[in-house]
């Protein structure tokens, strides 16, 4: 269908395979495959940045717009010397269909620096950032293209974006991106949003599946903001989280742990955080979490945990990606034919670009919501998003992974079938 199509890299054929099968169960017509399986717009810049010790270094940076059909691009803006342009087309890829699942009016985009900020100052990351969107300044803004937050870039680098936008368009710009501080035009409620989609659709999904979340065990790998949050949240709801693993070990309680302490525990260390140790459980290994007997399980650390070196071991009934790429495809394939029931990440862990939406929204309103507001949006789309995929699933006897990628690309093919061929 596509053999001279440009190839990205393996991250991007990978999404390729995912998007080439649920497009030949839509019988997507060969000129829509072609025009979604190639991005819009790639760029390259070079960002001069005077060091603190006074030498000059020039830092790569991409951003690539994937899709923009639907709306402005949307993504988030990583620094690590890891960075390839590959590896962004292939995040600006993953973020069309997301947003395309969450039906929210934005398309996909991704942004990266080649840097260690490790290494750097503030003064340093502050130059190297401003320096950045001054290049790729034509390309952005509220309606063209909506960086985020992503690896190594957080609120205090957000508000650095801003500010560059503002200045180069004179006059203050909030909504240019999302993640940003409250007092810059920040959303109530965004920090908590992943980690309370993840919640909601656990709970959904024990009601598919049959159980009630109420009572229910669940084992969570990884305590940061997504893994924690969940966490308290399925707790809050009468869930029993009997185990939680980090980079640095576990712990387990089989009568359940007590998730507000184990939480101050986490953040009463000062550098090496971690669950070890925590009084009241027994030591886990990331390896015996997979093989827990439980109802749920919550890959919420890094890509590539659940592998056919232990997906035969796994035991619950519902497997939640709040980490990106959690299961590898072999893996994924024997979890759904031994009945696991996976909700992907891009639906799984898409609250996070919901509530970037309501701070857009909001921003672009002037007028900002209650986080009660806010979370009830939330409910709502993350409901709405979980049960159109359910039903997609249901209809075309597929797995979630693949409906939801049927869904967001018979949403996005639709709407540029609509808007036709300028030419």
């Amino acid at each position: 269908m596509s053999a001279n199509r440009r190839d990205h890299g393996s991250i991007f054929r990978a999404m390729l395979q995912e998007f080439d099968a649920a497009a030949r169960i839509l019988n997507l017509e060969p000129g829509i495959w072609k025009i979604l399986t190639h991005p819009k717009r790639q760029v390259t810049v070079s960002c001069p940045v005077q060091m603190d010790n006074g030498e000059i270094e020039v830092f790569t940076g991409y951003r690539v717009q994937y899709n923009i059909t639907l709306g402005p691009g949307k993504g988030g803006i990583r620094y690590h010397p890891d960075v390839s342009l590959d590896e962004v087309t292939a995040l600006a890829a993953w973020m069309t269909w997301k947003c395309a699942v969450a039906h929210i009016p934005f398309g996909g985009a991704k942004g990266g620096v080649i840097c260690d900020p490790s290494s750097m100052s503030r003064r340093e990351l502050e130059a190297l950032t401003r320096r950045y969107i001054a290049e790729i300044i034509d390309l952005i803004g509220p309606e063209k293209d909506v960086p985020a937050p992503d690896v190594n870039t957080n609120e205090q680098i957000m508000a650095w974006v801003m500010d560059t936008y503002s200045m180069h368009v004179g006059h203050t710009s909030t909504a240019i991106v999302t993640g940003k501080p409250l007092e810059l035009g920040g959303s109530l409620g965004r920090h908590e949003a992943t980690g309370r989609g993840v919640m909601i659709v656990a709970r959904e999904s024990a009601k598919h599946v049959g159980f009630d979340i109420n009572g229910a065990t669940v084992a969570v790998q990884g305590c940061g903001n997504v893994g924690s949050i969940s966490a308290k949240l399925l707790a809050q709801i009468g869930a029993k989280i009997v185990a939680v693993t980090d980079w640095n070990g576990g712990v387990y309680n089989a009568a359940g742990l007590d998730l507000p302490k184990l939480i101050d525990y986490v953040n009463d260390q000062r550098e090496q955080r971690s669950v070890k140790g925590f009084a009241g459980a027994e030591p886990l290994t990331n390896e015996q979490l997979f093989t827990l007997d439980v109802d749920v399980l919550i890959p919420a650390a890094l890509e590539n945990q659940i592998t056919m070196d232990n997906a035969p071991a796994i035991r619950a009934k519902v497997v939640i990606e709040g980490a990106n790429g959690p299961t590898t495809p072999d893996a994924h394939q024997h979890l759904h034919q031994r009945g696991v029931f996976v909700v992907p990440d891009i639906l799984a862990n898409s609250a996070g670009v919901t509530a970037s939406y309501f701070e857009w929204v909001q921003d672009r309103y002037g007028y900002f919501w209650t986080e009660k507001d806010v979370n009830e949006r939330l409910e709502m789309k993350m409901c709405e998003a979980f049960n159109a995929v359910l039903q997609t699933s249901l209809k075309y006897h597929v797995d979630m992974r693949m409906a939801a990628y049927i869904v967001a690309i018979d949403r996005v093919a639709t709407v540029t079938r609509m808007r036709g061929m300028y030419a």
